[in-house]
């Protein structure tokens, strides 16, 4: 049951705890977080490799420090198949995380990357890039959103409304397929047009059996901004979520606006 690990990291208090502490503020180091528990460096170590391999959290170098991000994608899945099932309303992946954790809604601004979410899935390195970057694909599991891009550095980077109205405007940064993809990032919808450009990375990397393991960084932000809130509290996570079932299945979840 590919839900165990999730449920049997959840189920000690001290890798509770750890989460907590990620979600009132991600990015932390090592000694940061072994600072906030009674319990010694070794064994807090042992707790945030339960926790890595359950797809909770997950870890970027950045100088010599390794953070440690909070990865609400597999809860949001938890979500999807055993809340939403049985209700009629749709929760997202932080409030049910905040629900299992009794959290609470504290936010950094540390400049940092400040959104990091992983994702694995069962599908070929290649066949996700597409479901990236084809407007076949974005329209089935972003918001109903189509992608118009031809992914040369500098060139326009936007997400389209089905009427056409443009809703998310941007610019190729880097494209590498099907291995690495930054652009920038400004949503057009209000309020969070207000807000400055940030800058999206999504990392690919093929796996064993046929799986790809992807990572996306959301950073720039000019500290809690609306778009930042608004991604933080669910939208990556419903994307990401999404975008793997319609892969894996071939069909996606429905439409959440």
């Amino acid at each position: 049951m590919e839900d165990e690990p999730v449920f049997r990291a959840l189920a000690d208090h001290h890798r509770r705890w750890l989460l907590d502490l990620l979600f009132e503020r991600d990015g932390r180091t090592l000694t940061e977080l072994e600072s906030q528990l009674p319990m010694t460096r070794f064994g807090v170590m042992k707790h945030l490799r339960v926790l890595e391999e359950a797809g909770l959290i997950t870890t970027r170098k950045v100088g010599r420090e390794k953070l440690h991000y909070l990865n609400p994608v597999p809860i949001q899945l938890i979500s999807d198949r055993w809340i939403n099932k049985y209700s009629a309303a749709r929760a997202s992946a932080l409030a049910d995380l905040k629900t299992v954790l009794e959290g609470g809604s504290l936010m950094t601004t540390d400049p940092k990357p400040r959104i990091v979410h992983q994702i694995i899935i069962k599908a070929p390195q290649e066949r996700v890039w597409e479901a990236i970057t084809t407007p076949e694909f974005t329209s089935r599991y972003y918001y109903g959103s189509t992608l118009k891009t031809d992914l040369t550095v500098g060139s326009p980077f936007t997400y389209h409304m089905p009427n056409g109205t443009p809703i998310v405007e941007g610019e190729v940064v880097l494209s590498d397929p099907p291995n690495r993809l930054v652009h920038t990032y400004h949503s057009l919808w209000p309020p969070m047009n207000e807000d400055a450009p940030t800058r999206v990375t999504w990392e690919l990397e093929a796996m064993s059996g046929g799986v790809t393991k992807v990572t996306v960084v959301h950073e720039d932000f000019q500290g809690e901004t609306a778009t930042y809130q608004g991604l933080q509290s669910g939208g990556w996570a419903w994307i990401l979520s999404n975008m793997k079932t319609l892969l894996e299945t071939g069909e996606a979840m429905p439409q959440e606006y």
